[in-house]
Formats: C-alpha cells, structure tokens, sequence
C-alpha cells in the first residue's frame, strides 16, 4: 500500500545554487541542471535499466529492495548542504529508495547541529550497498528548504558508488526504508520530503519535475517544485491517475496504463512504473516483440539497443501511453535516442536507436513497464504523495525533434 506521506524524484547531475531563506507553506522550486553520466567512454543504457528493474521487481520476494543508481546513463546529483556550517555533499537523487546517505566519496562532517543516534543502518541496491550509523541533521536542498533533524546514514562502508558521488538523496516512498536499522527492523524512517512537509516548509507532499530533452553534452536545465506545481512549465491542464494497487509497482511510483502503436496495442492495461532513475522505456516482452515487428527495427548487439533505419524511421507512428482518462503522444522523435550522443553508447554516429526495450519478463508480473527519461522528457510529471496519484502535462518538448 503506497503510504500517504513520502514521495519524490530523479536521474543526471543535478545542482542546487543558492542560500537557504525560509519561505515556508509555500511551494518552493528550485533549478537543476543534467548532465551525461558516463565513464570510460561509453553509457550502458540497457544494462542500468534492466538492474534497476530487476531490483524493483525483487521486492516482492524479499521484502522492499531498493534500486541500483550506479553507472546509470542520465542521472541527477543534488549539491546538498548538511550541517551547520554547512557541508556540500553531492548525492544520487532517486524515487526508487528512500534513505539519504552520505559517506561514499566525501566524509562526513560532524558539526553542532549533528545528533548520532547510535542506531545502525544498513541498505543493499542492486549493484551497490552502504552500512554505517545514523544521524540527525540539518539538511538544506536549496533556497527555502531547510530541513531540521533530518535521518542521514553516515557510511562506513559502501560499494558501487563512484568517487564523484558521496552518497544518496532518496525520495521515494517511506516504506522503502523498512529494514534498514538493522536494530529496529520493522521501523521506518520519515524522508526528506516527508520532513518538508510535517515540518511545513511545503503545503503538501507534492513534488513536481520538469526536463528538458539532452541532445548533446551541454548541461541542460530542468526544475524541481516542492510542495506544488510551476504552471510556466507545462500546457493545458495535469491529467492524474491513481497510485495501482499492483505489487510491486505499487511499492513505488506505480500506474497503469495501456500502450498502442499506432492503432495496435502492444501491451493492454497493466501496472508499471515512473522512474527518474532510468533513462529507457522498458516494457514487457511480449509488447516489446509486437512493437519491434511493427516498426521492423533490428536488434544491435553493441548497444543492445533496436535500430531503425531512415525509410523505418520517415514511417514510425505515434507511440500513445493511455494513462487515467488521457492519452500521452510520443512522438517518432520522441521514441529515439539523440543522434548526437550515439557515440556515448558505443553507436555509430549517423544510426538510429530506439529508447523503447525489453524489461526482460513478460506480461502480468506486477511490474510491467518502466517509464523513464525518455518518457518523462517530454511531460511535465506531478508526484503527489498527499492524494495518492501521479499526474503528468504536456510541454513546449512534447512534439520537439531535437533527437
């Protein structure tokens, strides 16, 4: 059952400027900035979403597991103030587990705000983990977002993480953090997100995010909206849809919806994901195999990506998400990785490679769709925690071709 106070959202480095003014019962919005996460050359796009989607789906055997966030293609990193004076630490921000912690890169630094608790805490994500000792702190995440005796785990250990990261900002659903005090193993620890709004520096558990579409190298600028939504930011008016009642989607920021090509449906009414930490849209197999004969693209072993070649990509349709009362057009463009950046993917520079794949499992296993950046680019999002929905808009990116 999705709790009723918790929430939030992330994936491409994200930065926060600014000095902390309180502005409280308000919605609060702040800007971030994306950039490319990528190492040694090239972005493992398929790898990352298919191990974030198998932790996912690995809840339901084993409890609420949390997400893998490293080596992902598109991430965010918050530039978070810890302390007082306050400490810049750059955390993973991400809707797929709960904890914030710190420790991985740059250690942590006990100041006069700094409670230690004694208690420990331990989290294990699909390709990484951290175990250390909890804290109560002063957390600021930008102007007017002050948090007070905010849970962080301060790492001991960690595994999985890159030295440019020192740690989590997790803002997913409160549950996520049930069996991680490893001596209070049925306890939860209230978010980020929840402390903003019981602490009433925002008016509801709301948050709403906003992308622009990266089609090169150049950091690209997106915002973030605590407490509310930013009407500048999208075009006619937010559809909702209620949280699915479908585990293990339900666990997180799950929906249904139905996908059709064209006048196909390829996968019928199921419950999926939205997820800031994929960069992808997976979907069950069985639609996957359905939409790679409608478009006729081939699957290429280097990237593990479909590609499509022009004639297939002048006769691609609309790929429509039918979400609540609503229906969510991607558009050709929408359904392509930008040409531009082939080459951080291991392609060939003038091919074209869908964002549409494989989650790796068929039909009807309670997560069966992941809605990630590439989806998520081209609709204003609204994770609403207070009512228990999600809620997406169109924006001036919805129809761009900038792929």
């Amino acid at each position: 059952m999705f709790p009723t106070a918790t929430l939030l959202t992330l994936l491409l480095a994200l930065s926060i400027a600014g000095s902390p003014v309180e502005v409280r019962n308000s919605p609060v919005t702040i800007p971030i900035v994306g950039r490319l996460n990528y190492a040694n050359g090239t972005i493992s796009l398929l790898q990352h979403d298919r191990a974030r989607a198998a932790a996912f789906k690995d809840s339901r055997r084993h409890g609420h597991a949390s997400s893998p966030v490293t080596n992902n293609g598109i991430g965010y990193v918050a530039v978070v103030d810890i302390g007082s004076p306050p400490r810049a630490y750059n955390l993973i921000v991400d809707n797929g587990s709960s904890n914030t912690w710190v420790g991985a890169s740059t250690k942590y630094v006990v100041t006069e705000t700094s409670i230690k608790t004694d208690q420990h805490v331990r989290v294990r994500y699909g390709s990484g983990s951290f175990a250390g000792t909890e804290y109560l702190d002063t957390v600021t995440l930008g102007r007017g977002l002050t948090i007070t005796k905010q849970s962080i785990g301060v790492a001991s250990t960690s595994s999985g993480f890159s030295d440019r990261v020192d740690g989590i900002l997790g803002l997913g659903p409160v549950d996520l953090t049930g069996h991680t005090l490893t001596n209070f193993p049925g306890a939860t620890i209230p978010t980020v997100t929840e402390n903003l709004h019981s602490q009433g520096i925002i008016p509801r558990n709301v948050v709403s995010v906003f992308f622009k579409p990266s089609s090169s190298e150049v950091e690209t600028k997106g915002e973030l909206t605590f407490g509310g939504t930013d009407a500048t930011k999208y075009t006619g008016h937010i559809g909702y849809t209620p949280i699915t009642t479908t585990s293990p989607a339900s666990t997180y920021w799950g929906i249904d919806e139905s996908i059709t090509y064209g006048f196909e449906t390829i996968l019928s009414t199921t419950a999926g994901i939205v997820d800031t930490g994929a960069t992808l849209i997976l979907i069950a197999t069985d639609a996957f195999v359905k939409y790679k004969s409608a478009t006729g693209a081939t699957l290429d072993e280097m990237t593990g990506l479909l590609t499509i070649s022009s004639p297939q990509y002048k006769a691609l349709k609309n790929l429509d998400f039918h979400i609540g009362k609503k229906i969510y057009v991607l558009t050709p463009n929408a359904q392509i990785w930008p040409r531009s950046l082939n080459s951080k993917i291991g392609g060939i520079s003038d091919a074209i490679y869908s964002v549409v794949n494989d989650i790796g499992s068929p039909r009807g296993q309670g997560l069966d769709f992941i809605n990630g950046y590439a989806f998520l680019q081209r609709f204003y999002s609204v994770f609403d925690t207070t009512n228990e929905r999600v809620g997406f808009a169109q924006t001036s990116f919805t129809r761009a071709t900038t792929n």
